[in-house]
């Protein structure tokens, strides 16, 4: 689509023409006429009626490089079509145990009981897919933290390397400690105003491993601006087969440090969720959602492209072709009238 920004211009193509009837004309000279003895050389001169007046060319020039001036004044420019652009200003990242209790199989996945990585992974990956138009990175951390792919807004690879995590890949213990503070290293590399920095955490156990405190990280992450999200996963009971014959009941999340987890989500800002099966860990990422929400696009952006260069373009190359050819017409005058003059 083709527009005018300030179409209002328009209003001064016939200025010229209101100049030209407005304006008083030039008085008749008051000197004596130039007396000649014969009208012999006067006979190319005719008088020139207004229309043919109006077809000499330097006019028509003139007129079309007004034209044209007048135009790019307008600032003529294209419009392109609507584009969505999704905007966000928040880093998310997702901090995955890969402990050896993860391993546990207390979890439902459709009709199939699995372990929680494996529900982890399902419901992640949906989160993941959710968050459109955030930079989200991922790190996996066990006896040791890995930044496994860094704040990115490729939402795709993200989620395959998180399928593709594997229990025990970064130790058999649990450093959440050192998770989070890899977290906050990497939101301090970020330019301040990055906008809001969040980091989900997941974990099954307490903090047997690592360099730093939980609390301690937790304090480092409130100075930067990292808002926690905690989420201790794991069913508060399972039936086990006994060694004296029959069932029994047993708590496999006994060794979850509920206390510390809400501790660190309280110090940031965050909350502390508890997930107990698959069903509660679905509607903990959407209560997430809720909390972050993704940013709406910005709807109705046109790329606009400025054209006002093609006419004044046009325009100067007119002027500056009719000053050439006048000034190569008194050229040519000059030199005729000098052969002339020799051969007279």
């Amino acid at each position: 689509m083709w527009s005018l920004a300030w179409p209002w211009v328009l209003i001064a193509l016939p200025l010229p023409w209101i100049v030209r009837v407005l304006a008083p004309a030039a008085r008749g000279l008051s000197q004596a006429g130039l007396r000649v003895p014969t009208l012999r050389s006067f006979e190319s001169l005719k008088d020139r009626s207004d229309a043919e007046q109006l077809l000499n060319w330097r006019l028509w020039v003139a007129v079309i490089a007004w034209i044209l001036l007048v135009l790019a004044a307008a600032r003529p420019e294209r419009i392109g079509d609507e584009l969505d652009v999704p905007v966000s200003g928040r880093n998310l990242m997702l901090a995955v145990d890969l402990s050896g209790s993860m391993d546990q199989k207390d979890f439902e996945l459709g009709s199939r009981r699995v372990d929680r990585l494996t529900a982890t992974k399902a419901v992640a990956s949906d989160f993941i897919s959710r968050r459109e138009g955030d930079r989200i990175g991922l790190i996996l951390f066990g006896e040791r933290a890995y930044l496994q792919v860094p704040l990115t807004l490729d939402r795709e690879t993200v989620k395959i390397l998180l399928l593709e995590a594997f229990i025990g890949l970064a130790g058999e213990k649990t450093a959440i400690g050192d998770a989070i503070t890899l977290a906050v290293r990497r939101v301090h590399e970020q330019p301040r105003d990055a906008g809001d920095q969040v980091l989900v955490l997941l974990t099954d156990g307490a903090n047997t491993a690592g360099e730093v405190d939980p609390l301690k990280a937790a304090e480092l992450a409130q100075q930067v601006g990292l808002r926690i999200y905690t989420i201790g996963i794991g069913a508060e009971q399972l039936e086990v087969s006994s060694l004296i014959g029959g069932r029994r009941r047993i708590n496999p999340s006994a060794d979850l440090d509920e206390a510390t987890l809400t501790s660190i989500a309280e110090l940031t800002g965050g909350r502390y969720f508890r997930a107990t099966d698959t069903a509660s860990l679905q509607d903990i990422y959407r209560l997430v959602d809720e909390l972050e929400p993704v940013e709406e696009p910005e709807s109705g952006f046109r790329p606009v492209t400025s054209l006002f260069y093609w006419p004044l373009g046009g325009a100067i190359a007119l002027v500056t072709m009719m000053v050439l050819v006048t000034l190569l017409q008194r050229l040519l005058r000059q030199r005729l009238a000098e052969v002339r003059a020799d051969v007279g």
